[in-house]
């Protein structure tokens, strides 16, 4: 009986292969700002109220411009199709189903265009800040082409962080048997079969754009004569294109070219803040990268009050960080986020049913959700705030 979130890991960790299960589960490091996700969302105490009418609760909102059933998107997440065949496509259908905004991400397995093809409903695209930008004004022109209704630029990836599991698991794309995995593949068949034999086992989005290869490649398309990017090559081409001279400029140069909805992800910091209201976000999303950069930096729920301050409600602030439950979702509407966004949740849902299994993640986040703002007094989404908090947290929420 699946009745929680961490039953879907639980799932999930027993039928994908160790090396898949840990590029969502870790982080990196030591994984100390991993932990603190969790642990500080934990700390925060909800404000019980009674004798309040609550027998209509509205979880409906919009972010980003785009009409949400609740307050909830799935973040953007590499590597989807490895943890189901085909993982961004259903994802997107689950999103798609249940009303809420579906985020593709660069790294993904299905391309911009499988799930353009496949999904009848707009999603938005997650990007990086590249070298090349010619590539960006590309992944740009594609977004357009599938009519994405958002832009997401992540900004805290100029360097990437050791993600010490991956390392010691040799984790490889596509994926490949070897003396070190057989065994965990072998008592993996469903999955094996699906995903290390299906049709798309590698990065969809950069295929005809890295490896080197000469000719003349259909963006998203595997084509004769040019390379599909493997692991090796992946790292060399991150290690190229991921600009640690990227700045602010850059992020305007986005805004330039993109005409719709621009949300910057990865503020962590009230003076970055700032600067992405200077260069034209419609939003940001307070995010650590799930712990999987900077190790020792503050979880991101502690610094949301104060990226919430710092905006002033001069775009929308997402919260991305440890939510795992509609109870984590809730503390961080009442400390100021118009939404959530969830990764590994979504990743462990798939890895564990599928759309199926995406479906029942939100279902749960969606029912814990309306208990929660039953159960402390609120009945619309609309009306979070600290209120919802014991004493501590609300002078927390509203500075020192």
């Amino acid at each position: 009986m699946i009745l929680s979130i961490e039953d879907l890991r639980t799932l999930a960790r027993r039928r994908i292969p160790r090396a898949i299960f840990d590029y969502a589960d870790g982080g990196s490091y030591r994984e100390v700002t991993l932990r603190a996700n969790a642990a500080d969302l934990d700390a925060i105490q909800l404000r019980p109220r009674v004798m309040i009418d609550v027998s209509d609760i509205k979880l409906a909102t919009t972010l980003a411009g785009s009409e949400a059933s609740m307050p909830l998107a799935i973040a953007p997440t590499g590597l989807c199709g490895l943890y189901h065949a085909d993982g961004e496509i259903l994802g997107a259908r689950a999103a798609a189903a249940f009303g809420i905004p579906f985020c593709l991400s660069t790294m993904s397995i299905c391309s911009i265009e499988d799930v353009r093809a496949a999904s009848d409903q707009p999603f938005w695209f997650q990007q990086y800040l590249m070298r090349d930008r010619g590539f960006n004004q590309a992944l740009i022109e594609r977004a357009i082409a599938a009519r994405c209704s958002a832009l997401v630029l992540t900004l805290d990836l100029q360097i990437l962080a050791e993600r010490r599991r991956d390392a010691r698991n040799g984790l490889s794309i596509p994926p490949r048997l070897t003396l070190r995995n057989a065994w965990d593949v072998a008592t993996k068949p469903v999955w094996a079969l699906r995903v290390m034999f299906g049709k798309r086992r590698t990065f969809g989005n950069l295929v005809g754009h890295i490896g080197g290869a000469s000719g003349v490649a259909t963006p998203g398309v595997a084509t004769p004569g040019v390379a599909t990017p493997g692991v090796a090559t992946l790292a060399q081409w991150t290690q190229a294109q991921f600009d640690p001279t990227a700045n602010w400029r850059d992020v305007e140069w986005v805004r330039s070219r993109w005409p719709g909805r621009l949300i910057l992800k990865g503020v962590m910091d009230a003076e970055d803040a700032r600067f992405a209201l200077a260069a034209g976000a419609d939003a940001v999303v307070v995010s650590n990268h799930g712990g999987r950069q900077l190790d020792g930096a503050p979880s991101s729920i502690s610094v949301l009050p104060e990226i919430v301050a710092a905006i002033d409600g001069r775009c929308e602030v997402l919260f991305d960080g440890g939510i795992r439950s509609g109870q984590d979702l809730a503390k961080a509407l009442a400390l100021g986020a118009r939404g959530g966004m969830i990764g590994k949740s979504f990743l462990f849902a798939l890895a564990a049913g599928g759309q199926a299994g995406v479906t029942r993640a939100l279902e749960i986040i969606r029912d814990e959700l309306r208990v929660t703002l039953a159960l402390t007094g609120t009945g619309d989404v609309a009306a979070c705030g600290p209120h919802m908090l014991r004493m501590r947290e609300r002078l927390r929420a509203n500075g020192p």
